[in-house]
């Protein structure tokens, strides 16, 4: 069906009078009317994601009622003789409120009990409620750290995690099979139960355990923290105090939640705009560390002061790299570590976090982009131990409690081990740099193409076709070695030629590893249209040379590589 029938089709019942007015507004507008009918929004990588407005590849509240009514539908086939629960949050996104409490009428009306948030509350405290709450499913209505314009729905399965193979095609196929005229937006409010305090204390809690390992309340570091306008401020705050933190400076102009996101060019703490106040107040307070967090509370940013007593802006990976380090070294100290603990991360995220993992005899386990596939192998190995694990992405996770990368557990243990560094006459820069001697300095960049529309699709999937069909041999003047194929699931050693099955879910990503040690990754972006191009470097470290001298030959080789494969 072209996008002129699908258009047509929304300028009459079962769509209401305002949806139909705004379409027939938007048909006015060709290039505009085509992007929003030309297909249906579908779930990626982070469940789905797009545009707010009419129309099918549009957020709205047709297209979320679609996705509930098709779930619905899926949890009454597969739980016929249970007490089907439901677990709702939403964040500070315009609309969310409103389209929370759409989708948990749909719910109740399919007979399905509902909890719903009565507030905006972060992504983790969602996984976390379904887990405590014994709920079949869990929504979330985010859109991340995308642009103001979006919004988004993540589905989350009775595990707590995210959406993974089969279930995720099972009802992506029953929502695609969903008439909009079947969709119940008719609530029944006997089964609608608002929830707040009691599940925020217990996960609060559940944070505590998880991530403080020095009680009491003489704590030196001081802390600014930046919630970007998002949900973070309902909970670390109140973490932070509880853990001894009372040296906590809050960046005022960006507390208030905020779907325009006022005061920054994108609410993403991977950008260094987005933590720009935060640093200029940790500047002014003497501050030891700067928090950041997305709108959803899942991705946390870190500043800290580096050996110059300069700000540096940590990157994922190095993060991820000091947490891991020191969560294992404080379970070794314990004794509390053994052949069934594990650590994960992802294909695209740093070979270091391997390397930390057989430092100190732990199982490491390497899976998919996205945190679901992290929150999988919580889920497909329960007579392991999981103790942490992340992403490039800033994401980490502490502990099991809950199944999605969660910036407040991860953002307090930043935090302890900050405070624990300042004691020890230390910093958190300096257990980086004390990581780097122990398993070589890894750097890392991350480039991205946005290619908008169906244009821009167009674009990215030629992009993936002609790597994976022409892969270069040689790449910033090292051979490659190791041709890695997750769509085909192959994995090419040209100089054995041999070929290996990769053990996964077919995924569409590249990786190229270099004879030199180096890995560039390729993906398109599950959630955003874009192509993602990863870049790890590494090197031993050298006590004899600065840390930016060191740093500046890896930037330089970073450069190389940029321009030696990413389109100008």
């Amino acid at each position: 069906m072209d996008f002129q029938n699908r258009l047509a089709e929304w300028k009459r019942p079962p769509f209401d009078k305002e949806t139909q007015f705004l379409v027939g507004q938007l048909s006015k507008l060709p290039e505009e009317a085509e992007d929003a009918f030309y297909k249906d929004l579908e779930f990626g990588t982070g469940g789905m994601r797009g545009i707010m407005g009419v129309g099918t590849n549009r957020i709205n509240k047709y297209t979320l009622g679609k996705n509930s009514q098709g779930i619905s539908d899926y949890l009454l086939s597969e739980y016929p003789k249970e007490k089907i629960k439901v677990v709702i949050a939403y964040d500070c996104r315009h609309q969310s409120q409103e389209l929370a409490k759409i989708c948990a009428d749909i719910f109740t009306a399919n007979g399905i009990h509902c909890y719903l948030f009565s507030d905006l509350r972060p992504t983790p405290e969602l996984s976390f409620a379904v887990r405590h709450l014994n709920a079949h499913c869990g929504i979330v209505l985010t859109a991340s750290h995308n642009p103001p314009e979006y919004n988004g729905y993540k589905v989350y399965g009775k595990s707590g995690g995210q959406l993974v193979p089969p279930q995720d095609e099972i009802i992506s196929q029953k929502i695609q099979k969903t008439p909009f005229e079947s969709i119940k937006f008719e609530g029944n409010s006997d089964l609608l139960q608002f929830i707040d305090k009691e599940i925020d204390l217990a996960y609060q809690q559940d944070v505590l355990n998880s991530a403080l390992f020095n009680k009491g309340t003489n704590k030196p570091l001081k802390i600014v923290f930046s919630p970007i306008h998002g949900t973070s401020i309902t909970a670390l705050p109140q973490v932070l105090e509880n853990a001894g933190y009372n040296k906590l400076f809050i960046v005022k102009e960006q507390t208030e939640p905020n779907g325009d996101f006022p005061t920054v060019i994108s609410p993403n703490p991977e950008e260094q705009e987005a933590l720009k106040m935060a640093v200029t107040l940790a500047t002014e307070k003497e501050a030891d560390i700067v928090i950041g967090t997305d709108p959803d509370a899942d991705r946390f940013g870190l500043v800290v002061k580096d050996t110059e007593s300069e700000w540096y802006y940590l990157n994922g990976n190095q993060i991820m790299t000091v947490l891991t380090d020191f969560l294992l070294q404080k379970k070794s100290d314990l004794n509390n570590l053994n052949a069934k603990c594990f650590i994960a991360s992802t294909v695209v995220s740093s070979p270091i976090i391997k390397k930390i993992a057989n430092h100190y005899n732990v199982q490491y386990k390497e899976t998919l982009t996205g945190f679901k596939w992290i929150a999988k192998l919580i889920e497909d190995f329960p007579e392991l131990q999981f103790i942490g694990g992340g992403e490039e992405s800033f994401g980490y996770l502490v502990g099991d409690s809950v199944r999605d990368k969660d910036a407040i557990s991860a953002s307090l243990l930043a935090c302890e081990i900050a405070n624990e560094a300042k004691q020890n006459e230390s910093s958190f820069f300096q257990l980086l740099l004390e990581c780097y001697a122990k398993y070589g300095i890894y750097k890392e960049r991350l480039v991205s193409i946005t290619k908008k529309g169906r244009t821009g699709l167009t674009y990215i999937a030629q992009q993936m076709e002609d790597f994976r069909n022409n892969p270069p041999k040689n790449i910033g003047g090292s051979q490659v070695s190791v041709l890695e194929d997750y769509l085909n699931l192959t994995s090419y050693n040209f100089k054995l030629k041999q070929k290996k099955v990769l053990d996964y879910s077919p995924s569409n990503v590249i990786i190229f590893k270099l004879e030199n040690g180096t890995q560039i990754a390729l993906r398109p972006s599950g959630t955003e249209p874009k192509i993602k191009y990863y870049f790890s470097v590494n090197q031993s470290f050298d006590s004899q040379l600065s840390w930016k001298e060191q740093e500046s030959i890896l930037e330089k080789r970073l450069d190389e590589l940029v321009l030696s494969i990413v389109p100008s």
